[in-house]
């Protein structure tokens, strides 16, 4: 099946989904999203389970009804056949089929029946598919489903029916089995076609969101090459995006994924995320927990912070950390907070520039071999004194500095700052950087009431043509050395170091005096025409003056 027809067929069903929320007047509500995530993933897990069920087992990929064959087995080889399956795939029992719902969908407290199944295979699966929250407590752990979504309806007596028309939704859509050969993001799909629903009243979900372009850009960027066996890290990760395009450019088995963030919001995200796209053996590694107070990850003696081969990240730009921010300012933080913390502003406290913590943060997780990519305001590359033009020239003097990409406005359909992308390697001593600035790319669309920047395929192709080749093209791209960053005050902004172009016209002296005469005849004409502006003005004051 081609992505065309999967995103299609993903697109219908939660189309259809979307229908029965309406029916049952939750089109639209803060509920509505959980319940459609909450019920593709039960669909996915189905059908990612019947589809390794039937590699393992002959008898069961060539029978008419693999269901009824998996019922009708013994216990100890349906046990057995459970044992043989990968680790990332979830273990259901008959009772949990989607077949099986489908089935018993008229017997009485369906609405029950539906929740219990949900909840038994969280349970059942808990050790694969948990995430971890800074309590030390296992059973605080944000388990694969969310209890009781059946009372998201208000009325008792329609929640049966409810659970029986998504369980028909589910199965009239047909099994995405022949899906799980290919690496198809059906996150990315999911979340692209519902953000624009629910981002406007219902709680700002776009802010976890990296756009694809974005997270495409960085991953062709930092991984040109094969690389085995590495780490990857998020410190505010969002719903996951840049960590698994990464990912995908590595690829799954080669890599080992490490997240965290503050919002349990997230966490749910990156969980279907990681679900969703074959690396759930990184489940393990997904935080939920303040980054910058309480980080959760630490090297194998669990004696200092771990260090990580990648680490990509597009923090928040401006959050209110007030409370925590002298706990940072300590003596137990200044290593890793080495550049300083942000002073708490008279007002608006939620306009503390918290990504500079992060900033800081990543420079200090990346290994001596390490490198990154981080999504910054535009704003940073120039600022002349403070926290920002201590990092920029920190970075510098080591040569860790990469080159640096600024983005065109918009690109982030949430927010209209300017945003760029900074390139950071430990593992060369970078004696010049690329400097991009790639602004003037991109098409304005109109989503809902915002206007969005989308980049075509080309020009995100020419973007990592350019960096990673390393190519200077007027007005696009320049190479800037060390010492020329320097004499800059340290500046990233590409615009300042490209070359200063005069065109000269040769022309006859003749030609010179008649060109100068016409100037003087345009300046003349423009000066008495001023003139007599200011004299009706005048005339006009002096009647208002009068009355």
């Amino acid at each position: 099946m081609d992505t065309v027809s999967i995103k299609e067929k993903t697109l219908n069903m939660i189309d259809e989904l979307k229908a029965v929320c309406g029916t049952y007047g939750l089109g639209g509500s803060p509920s509505e999203y959980k319940i459609i995530t909450q019920t593709f993933l039960y669909k996915f897990i189905n059908d990612k389970f019947l589809h390794d069920v039937k590699l393992i087992d002959p008898k069961i990929a060539n029978s008419e009804n693999p269901e009824q064959t998996l019922i009708e087995m013994s216990d100890e080889d349906y046990d057995w056949l459970i044992a043989s399956l990968p680790a990332d795939t979830a273990r259901l029992k008959p009772t949990q089929f989607l077949s099986y719902l489908f089935n018993h969908q008229e017997e009485n407290n369906f609405d029950k029946t539906f929740d219990s199944t949900l909840e038994n295979i969280s349970n059942l699966n808990k050790a694969i598919f948990s995430v971890k929250t800074g309590s030390d407590n296992s059973d605080d752990n944000i388990k694969l489903f969310d209890s009781n979504l059946s009372q998201s309806i208000a009325e008792s007596s329609k929640r049966a029916s409810f659970c029986a028309a998504l369980i028909n939704k589910m199965v009239n859509a047909g099994s995405f089995e022949e899906v799980f050969d290919q690496k198809y993001d059906f996150f990315a799909t999911i979340f692209e076609y519902l953000i624009k629903d629910y981002n406007k009243d219902f709680g700002k979900y776009a802010e976890y969101y990296t756009p694809h372009s974005i997270a495409t850009i960085i991953a062709n960027i930092m991984v040109p090459e094969s690389v085995q066996n590495v780490t990857i890290y998020d410190p505010a990760a969002g719903s996951g995006t840049l960590v698994l395009a990464i990912a995908h450019a590595i690829g799954e088995e080669n890599c080992h994924i490490y997240t965290q963030d503050i919002s349990q919001k997230s966490s749910e995200f990156i969980r279907l995320n990681l679900i969703l796209n074959n690396l759930v053996h990184s489940l393990n590694e997904v935080s939920h927990g303040d980054t910058l107070v309480s980080p959760m990850h630490y090297n194998d003696s669990k004696t200092a912070l771990a260090k990580f081969d990648y680490i990509v990240s597009n923090p928040p730009f401006k959050t209110d950390f007030s409370d925590t921010r002298d706990t940072l300012a300590g003596d137990n933080y200044k290593e890793r907070f080495w550049a300083g913390v942000p002073k708490i502003p008279n007002k608006k406290k939620d306009s503390m520039a918290i990504y500079l913590m992060f900033l800081q943060h990543i420079i200090y997780s990346l290994n001596d071999s390490g490198k990154a990519a981080v999504v910054v305001p535009t704003g940073f590359l120039t600022a002349q004194s403070g926290i920002e033009k201590t990092i920029r020239e920190k970075l510098v003097d080591n040569h860790w500095l990469r080159g640096v990409i600024s983005m065109p406005s918009n690109i982030f359909a949430t927010t209209g700052t300017n945003v760029s992308v900074v390139f950071i390697d430990k593992s060369k001593d970078n004696t010049d950087v690329i400097l991009m600035d790639a602004s003037k790319l991109g098409k304005k669309v109109k989503e809902g009431k915002n206007q969005k920047t989308v980049l075509s395929d080309e020009e995100m192709n020419r973007i990592v043509d350019v960096f990673n080749n390393r190519k200077v093209e007027d007005d696009f791209s320049v190479i800037a050395t060390i010492d020329e960053l320097k004499e800059k005050n340290c500046s990233f902004s590409a615009g300042q170091y490209f070359e200063i172009k005069i065109t000269y016209v040769d022309i006859t002296p003749e030609e010179f005096q008649q060109q100068l005469a016409q100037h003087i005849e345009t300046i003349n004409a423009l000066t008495a025409e001023g003139a007599e502006l200011d004299k009706q003005i005048n005339k006009q004051l002096a009647k208002l003056r009068m009355q």
